[in-house]
Formats: structure tokens, C-alpha cells, sequence
């Protein structure tokens, strides 16, 4: 009898001792891949986004890694990655080998991605063809306008159970920004999670396209993913519920 007692406190104690160091053991880091433009009149939104994220990465263990261009995404560069955060990047001016590459990580779920802005920016552009999976990606839109004067207007969530908006509360308003407006809603074939109320541009905009979507998530993708219309203002990042949301956003693709 005594014996038995004896095995039982040995592996009792083993299986402790596992559970402890299994505990203990830290968790690897989360690489994210930091897409900017720096410069230009989006350049004071980016050099803040960047500071911001910077110091969210320290505080969650995640490692961040800038680039400039596209130029070195291939195959096994972004099998470093974890999340792809495309801060302030246009969908062209990519070679064939990195869109190939992203492609990939996106439709066979390879890592995450959280895009901004200048992402939506589809259509011809400086003798660059539209890159039509992009396009489907994002909700088979095409980029037709946007509202030059900066405004203000209030955004309303939709889907407030989504990781992306939990928390957030319902109604907001941001400030200074760039209104892109798209041939079509990308509601049919996307994730609606947030939609800006064009009534409440201000200053007042005859630049508008109905049901406006300004968040959104492509759920046939094995990819996590959210698009965030907004990126323009620093002042963003005052913002509570801009702030939660891409807290959010890099807390779920990190997941």
C-alpha cells in the first residue's frame, strides 16, 4: 500500500511539474509586418499609427517589422508574419511575385490581415492595372471618388458581437477624414460591421453613395481580415472607439 502512495506522489508530482513548466514557458512572439508609404498628406496619420502600434506591440509581445514598398514580399518572406497591417499602402504598384504571395497567405490562411485606407484604392492608377483579386478580396468594389474637403461624420456599429467591435460603443463620430465612395457596397459579398451616416458629413458633402459601409470582413477568406475605410487624420487616434477597435483587431489576428 504504501508503495502505490509512493507512485502516486511521483507522478503526481511529475505531471506538476510539467503543468508548471509548460506554464512558465513563454509565449513566441506575434510578427507582425508593418506596411507604410511614410510621407505625403497621409504622412502625419501614418508616423502616429506607427508610434501607436510600436508601443501596443511592446505591451502585447508582439514584434513589429516596417517596410516601405512591397518589393521584398515573397513566398517565405511572409511566412515570418503572423498579421500583415497594411497602415498606409496602395493595392498596386506590387510585382507579380508579391501579389502571388499575398494571395496565398490571405486564401489559404497563412496569417492575418488588417488593412487601412489607401488599401481600397482600386481601380487604374498611374499605369497600373487594377488588381482584381484585391478587388474581390475587399468585396468586388472599385474605387470611383472621395470627398476632398476633410469631415467629420458619425459612424454606427452593425455588428456589435464581432471581435473587431466588442466594446465599441454604439455610435461615434470621427473626425477629419477622407471619405472614399466605391461603384458599389461591398455588403454582398463582405462582413458589414460599421457604416458611416452620410447626412452627418460636416461640413456638409453631396459626395455620396448610399449605404456606406466604412468596416467590413471577408468571412470566405481563411484569413482573419477587417478593412478600415478611415486612415487620413493623426487625430484618430484620440479617439476611443477607433483606438478599441484596432486594439481589437490585433488582439484577434494574433489569436
Amino acid at each position: 500500500m504504501r508503495t502505490i502512495i509512493r507512485l502516486l506522489v511521483a507522478v503526481s508530482a511529475i505531471v506538476v511539474s510539467a503543468l508548471t513548466t509548460q506554464s512558465c514557458t513563454p509565449k513566441e512572439p506575434t510578427q507582425v509586418l508593418l506596411l507604410t508609404e511614410r510621407g505625403g498628406h497621409h504622412g502625419p496619420f501614418t508616423a502616429r499609427g506607427v508610434e501607436w502600434v510600436a508601443e501596443f506591440a511592446a505591451e502585447n509581445n508582439m514584434v513589429v517589422t516596417e517596410i516601405h514598398n512591397p518589393d521584398p514580399i515573397n513566398k517565405e518572406y511572409l511566412e515570418q508574419f503572423d498579421i500583415i497591417l497594411q497602415l498606409d499602402y496602395v493595392p498596386y504598384t506590387w510585382s507579380d511575385e508579391a501579389q502571388a504571395a499575398f494571395e496565398e497567405y490571405i486564401d489559404e490562411g497563412k496569417g492575418n490581415w488588417i488593412g487601412f485606407h489607401h488599401a481600397s484604392l482600386l481601380g487604374e492608377f498611374d499605369g497600373w492595372p487594377m488588381w482584381e483579386w484585391f478587388s474581390d478580396f475587399l468585396g468586388g468594389i472599385r474605387y470611383q471618388n472621395y470627398i476632398p474637403e476633410l469631415a467629420s461624420a458619425e459612424v454606427t456599429i452593425e455588428n456589435s458581437n464581432h471581435p473587431v467591435t466588442k466594446g465599441v460603443t454604439e455610435k461615434f463620430v470621427l473626425p477629419d477624414d477622407e471619405w472614399y465612395i466605391f461603384d458599389r457596397s461591398p455588403r454582398e459579398n463582405a462582413l458589414v460591421l460599421a457604416t458611416v451616416d452620410e447626412n452627418t458629413y460636416e461640413p456638409a458633402s453631396n459626395i455620396k453613395m448610399g449605404d456606406h459601409p466604412v468596416v467590413w470582413s471577408n468571412e470566405a477568406k481563411k484569413a482573419k481580415n477587417v478593412y478600415f475605410l478611415f486612415g487620413h487624420s493623426p487625430k484618430l487616434f484620440d479617439e476611443p472607439a477607433f483606438v478599441q477597435m484596432l486594439s481589437n483587431a490585433l488582439i484577434w489576428c494574433a489569436e
